[in-house]
């Protein structure tokens, strides 16, 4: 048995029998104005963070979400995208597909305002999505391209950038893990099926989203999230793994290389009245501007006696230039 097919098995058991303790969403739930959210989509949020932003849906642009679970970031989209099949929800599994078919009749006896024919649930492959080219605004998933081993999940990458238009989001939230994971568990399937074998180093997880060709990454969220310990799991030492919240832009990439951004921010204390890189950043004294992690080198580089740049915080809302 492959390992996609391990996974296609636990998420065919999870939709039939959901299971709360499958991922442990370390990101709290939305709560929005009018919005109730039916208590087996919670049971079957399996995912370790968020991929709703309302920064990201201004402009009523479509969005696809693939993974579906029971529905509970599907009917959040809807809830900026309040028009027929104005969210597209993909999934490899039936009986995941048909669950959310029916958490959705429920989240409309409590949410007035939601129809399920907002969402267009379809089924399909994340390799081989069932949406047209240059499509849609917004593409997320939650706690999924960890599922992949490297090679498929190059072509699930270059399946979002394929369908997302110039300009578009993509919107990830997987686990990861900086001190890397053991040949032995990489191999076993259960545990890449349950998104923690495929923990992948936070560098090498933005190096494979950037070599598809996003010029803009935002690393807006970092938090712990599991730990792997030999008492319970085959490895010598314990695994520390978080998880991560990020969002790709398909920007035009730089000539300089991709721009981005993991919290860093610049302040100028020199005695001009401003700065002036004259590459469109421009800093006047003791203003804080973010920065991408290209721009904070190269400004520390001219200004090594007049600027502090800050460490990464991983927490990046917004702001600032690139």
């Amino acid at each position: 048995m492959s390992y996609l097919e391990a996974t296609h098995n636990l998420y065919k058991d999870a939709a039939l029998t959901p299971d709360e303790g499958l991922c442990c969403t370390t990101t709290p739930v939305w709560q929005l104005p009018g919005l109730s959210i039916p208590s087996k989509m919670l049971e079957m949020n399996y995912g370790c963070g968020s991929t709703v932003n309302p920064r990201d849906l201004s402009n009523d642009p479509r969005v696809l979400y693939v993974g579906v679970g029971g529905g509970m970031e599907l009917l959040q989209f809807s809830y900026f995208a309040r028009q027929p099949q104005g969210v597209i929800g993909i999934d490899v599994v039936d009986e995941m597909l048909v669950a959310c078919a029916e958490n959705f009749l429920e989240a409309e006896k409590q949410n007035n305002w939601f129809q399920s024919k907002f969402v267009s649930l379809r089924k399909g492959d994340a390799l081989n999505l069932p949406v047209e080219d240059n499509s849609v605004g917004v593409a997320a998933q939650n706690c999924l391209f960890n599922i992949f081993k490297q090679e498929d999940l190059k072509k699930a990458l270059k399946e979002m950038y394929r369908v997302l238009k110039p300009g578009g989001r993509l919107v990830l939230s997987d686990p990861i893990c900086d001190q890397g994971m053991p040949e032995n568990l990489k191999q076993d399937d259960r545990l890449r099926a349950l998104c923690l074998s495929g923990a992948l180093p936070l560098q090498e997880y933005l190096n494979m989203i950037t070599e598809v060709g996003f010029g803009t990454v935002e690393v807006r969220a970092r938090r712990p999230y599991r730990i792997l310990h030999p008492n319970h799991y085959d490895t010598a030492a314990p695994i520390y793994i978080e998880s991560v919240e990020v969002c790709a832009i398909k920007d035009p990439m730089p000539v300089d290389g991709p721009c981005i951004f993991t919290g860093k921010t610049a302040i100028y204390f020199g005695n001009e009245e401003y700065f002036d890189d004259g590459d469109g950043h421009v800093l006047t004294p003791n203003q804080p501007l973010a920065v991408c992690d290209k721009t904070a080198g190269n400004l520390k580089a001219r200004l090594p006696e007049d600027l502090f740049i800050s460490d990464s915080t991983f927490f990046y809302d917004g702001g600032g230039c690139c």
